[in-house]
């Protein structure tokens, strides 16, 4: 859940499907997760769930696992004789 607040108005809005705008001159927008406005310094997010915190991995522990011990093993290095 996206919170965020103009500094010039202090009007709060919080992310949903429709747009939402804060009225004073710096016309800051929030829809969905995108914030626009005049000036962005402007802007404050007071909270944010999507941004916040470590990412969660799309791999279980095993794939993890599977995937660190393929990437340390050895090459094997094949000699040929050229005639």
């Amino acid at each position: 859940m996206l919170k965020i607040r103009c500094k010039n108005c202090g009007k709060e809005l919080t992310n949903s499907t429709k747009l939402q705008v804060c009225g004073c001159p710096n016309m800051m927008t929030l829809i969905e997760d995108k914030i626009t406005a005049n000036d962005l310094s402007q802007v404050v997010i007071l909270s944010s769930s999507k941004y916040s915190g470590k990412k969660q991995s799309v791999f279980s522990t095993t794939e993890l696992e599977y995937q660190e011990s393929r990437k340390n093993r050895k090459i094997k290095k094949l000699d040929f004789e050229v005639k």
